[in-house]
């Protein structure tokens, strides 16, 4: 895997947030994340960062191959390459009668032809004789010679011979060799993410193993002195943990093995011993990254290996931390420290979690698929930050309109249950309006 190890020389000491890591290491009288932000005036963009972490890091998953009815959800490591062609041999498409154009080509009245034969899916057929048709059902070989199928819907019998209307058409209801996809070519990429249909398509072209990407590791903190495990008794001031389900669930739902590294407290010291102890492909947190007295993740990471950047110009979401831990079992470890706030986590994982796990599982990275609506509630903000807003959509009329969730803080879990999709809002807009157009990410089957 590649991180990077050095700051670019262009950048002074001061702006260098590896440079002030290596001098907290070194005990260099520099401050730290934690104490001081690695950027003390500067939010990076959503773009920017997605444009830096996908840069430090490459593919770390190993290749196994797994047999097809296993390999859904997986990642491709090496292109399909069709064995043969689909369909292996010209078909018909529908039930009817195979017979050759010409023979009716141009008539103005209908055309008599005796039938010949009886063609059924799996047989293999004589040529066709001159000047007959014979009956042939959906998937069966065309006879040679046979290059158009009238179907039976459309068919007039005068005992054992075939009445053939005029204006049907040459090559009707067959499918040609290849016409799916032709021998040679790739039916499925290298860094696709199998479906059930591309499963279909592997076994289809006589595929019984496919090479694959190993699942991705990634261990998972939360972080809090409040924070307690869902179905334990609460204590006054305190919580049950939510981002570490949420999590859990959005890393497996991109193919992950999630190894639970529990809650850790607000303690540096533990926090520490815990990070360093971590043995995954990717070390994902949540809580600890914002610059208060009690957010140390920040300083930890720092301390054990680096921290590449911090803050982003995303409402929710502004506080995470990505860097790297060293001396992993895959040499330096990414580290994401993602805001403790619920919806917070969920969008900065959604604009930069997606996008690592994509890149570090070996798939092919692609944006979510966004469609523009109609806004249905007015909103007002100030520009400089990428907005995530949870909406739900309703058809009215002919339109497509987004309306909010429920209650829009960062911290709200209720809102987010009920959307069913997010409002990305751009840096420039300064309002949103009923009516104006809105971009939207659909939640279903993006995760």
């Amino acid at each position: 895997m590649r991180l990077w190890t050095s700051p670019p020389s262009s950048w002074p000491m001061s702006a260098c947030p590896l440079a002030a890591c290596r001098a907290l290491t070194e005990k260099r009288a520099i401050p730290m994340p934690g104490a001081a932000d690695c950027y003390p005036d500067t939010l990076l963009s959503v773009d920017q960062a997605r444009e830096r972490l996908l840069r430090a890091v490459a593919p770390v998953a190993g290749i196994e191959a797994v047999a097809l009815d296993a390999a859904d959800g997986r990642v491709l490591a090496r292109d399909v390459v069709a064995a043969l062609s689909l369909p292996p041999f010209a078909q018909a498409a529908m039930d009817g009668y195979a017979l050759d154009h010409r023979d009716v080509a141009g008539a103005a009245a209908p055309v008599r032809l005796p039938l010949s034969g009886r063609v059924a899916a799996g047989d293999a057929p004589r040529p066709l004789v001159p000047g007959t048709a014979v009956r042939i059902f959906t998937g069966a070989p065309l006879p040679d010679g046979a290059d158009t199928v009238l179907m039976q819907e459309d068919a007039d019998l005068d005992g054992d011979v075939l009445l053939v209307p005029p204006g049907l058409a040459p090559g009707r209801h067959c499918r040609a060799v290849g016409e799916d996809i032709a021998a040679g070519a790739v039916a499925l990429p290298a860094g696709r993410r199998m479906s059930p249909a591309a499963v279909a398509l592997a076994a289809a072209l006589g595929e019984r193993t496919l090479a694959v990407r190993a699942p991705l590791t990634v261990a998972l903190l939360s972080t809090g002195n409040e924070v307690r495990p869902a179905g334990t008794p609460l204590a006054p001031g305190a919580i049950h943990d939510a981002n570490g389900p949420l999590l859990t669930a959005l890393l497996r739902r991109l193919g992950c093995r999630v190894v639970p590294a529990g809650i850790v407290g607000d303690d540096r010291e533990v926090l520490s011993a815990t990070l360093s102890s971590l043995r995954a492909d990717l070390i994902v947190s949540s809580g600890g990254v914002s610059a208060g007295e009690e957010d140390h993740v920040k300083t930890a990471v720092a301390a054990l290996g680096g921290i590449d950047f911090w803050r982003l110009a995303l409402k929710p979401g502004k506080p995470l931390a990505f860097g790297h831990i060293k001396g992993g079992h895959v040499g330096n470890t990414p580290f994401l420290g993602l805001p403790g706030n619920p919806f917070a986590a969920f969008a900065a994982f959604l604009a930069l979690g997606r996008p690592l796990v994509q890149r570090l599982s070996g798939e092919t990275i692609a944006d979510p698929p966004r469609i523009t609506v109609r806004c249905g509630f007015a909103h007002g903000r100030a520009p400089g930050k990428r907005e995530y807003l949870r909406v739900v959509l309703r058809q009215e009329g002919d339109d497509t309109v987004a309306h909010l969730a429920g209650a829009g803080g960062s911290a709200a879990l209720s809102s987010l249950a009920l959307a069913d999709a997010v409002a990305e809002v751009e840096e420039a807009c300064d309002s949103l309006r009923p009516g104006d157009p809105l971009t939207v990410i659909p939640l279903q089957g993006l995760f």
